[in-house]
């Protein structure tokens, strides 16, 4: 990953993860939400340009339905989406800072140093995630 000296909205956002995801690994997302934003989408690749590579994560925030929907694409077929949260997060206009943890079973996602969720891995080798993309109504202040 690299960190991005300025601030800039995003449209679309792909870093490499270098060597692929492993456990203990945290990947760290800074931004500035826009002042009416729609959605916001973190999604971890096993293959950035290859559109029907697996999915490892997709998480998709909607504003208006206050929702965070997780998912995962393996063999070009998207499992059961996951909608439950203890809350939601995040704020029109306002910073967030967004971590997400691999662990040996699971990813967990905090926001602003609280967990949001967790997601159980489906892909069979972590390693295999090798970049994160990021799209939506936001600019982003680091990404590392």
């Amino acid at each position: 990953m690299t960190e991005n000296a300025h601030s800039v909205k995003v449209e679309e956002y792909v870093g490499e993860i270098k060597g692929g995801m492993k456990p203990a690994m945290r990947l760290t997302v800074m931004g500035i939400l826009s002042h009416k934003p729609s959605s916001l989408t973190v999604s971890l690749l096993c293959n950035p340009v290859d559109p029907k590579a697996d999915i490892a994560l997709q998480m998709t925030v909607n504003f208006q339905e206050r929702s965070i929907i997780r998912n995962a694409k393996i063999a070009e077929e998207w499992g059961t989406e996951e909608k439950n949260i203890q809350y939601f997060p995040f704020t029109a206009g306002e910073h967030f800072k967004m971590e997400i943890l691999c662990e040996h079973q699971q990813i967990r996602l905090l926001v602003d140093g609280h967990q949001l969720c967790h997601f159980a891995h489906r892909v069979r080798q972590i390693k295999t995630v090798t970049a994160l993309k990021i799209t939506g109504d936001v600019r982003l202040t680091k990404v590392a």
